[in-house]
């Protein structure tokens, strides 16, 4: 069974939108103010090598699509962003040209549940606001491997919006890497009934 590793560039506020200035939102690129130093970039470097897949949303698809194809470096990530299966999640996508990349549609949230108990390794999670906010909501996180930044932005999408009911998580590591925070935090399990 895969398990689903939801992995996000954060403000202290939990504001996810555009951390890498892309994506045109008035407040984006925000990300690149701080230095995550040497141990920032070793854990993203581990955590891509480390995954069997990505998991996206269509926005976020098509940026990566439109970046990674023409991109080098002597560690090896942008090999095995190019290299790696990548689904594809989208009801309005007509076509996945980038390397191993396959469209999920339909009913999206059992799709994805067929994907989690299909074999291999992590699918790995980044933006994707919605999709995020649907896995969220079915209960479908393994893993929240978060890099939080020392900044309130006060406005932008959100890593939990309004949720239906309060969730417990489970601190798993954190630590200081340059001027940011990693956390990796799991769902807590709800406790057996009272007894």
């Amino acid at each position: 069974m895969r398990r689903i590793v939801v992995s996000e560039f954060m403000s202290v506020d939990g504001v996810m939108e555009d951390p890498g200035g892309a994506e045109g939102f008035e407040r984006g690129g925000w990300a690149f103010q701080f230095d995550r130093g040497a141990e920032g970039d070793k854990f993203k470097l581990d955590e891509v090598m480390g995954s069997d897949a990505m998991l996206l949303g269509r926005v976020t698809y098509e940026g990566f699509a439109a970046a990674w194809p023409e991109r080098t470096d002597e560690a090896g990530f942008a090999d095995k962003m190019n290299s790696m299966q990548k689904f594809v999640v989208s009801n309005t996508l007509q076509s996945a040209d980038w390397n191993n990349s396959t469209i999920v549609s339909g009913d999206v949230v059992d799709e994805i549940r067929k994907l989690k108990q299909s074999e291999g390794g992590d699918l790995l999670v980044a933006g994707s606001a919605r999709l995020v906010h649907t896995l969220i909501e079915n209960d479908l996180v393994d893993e929240y491997r978060l890099m939080i930044f020392p900044v309130v932005l006060g406005a932008g999408k959100r890593m939990w919006a309004d949720t239906p009911a309060a969730a417990a998580l489970e601190v798993v590591d954190s630590r200081k890497a340059g001027e940011v925070q990693i956390m990796v935090l799991h769902p807590k399990q709800a406790e057996a009934a009272a007894g």
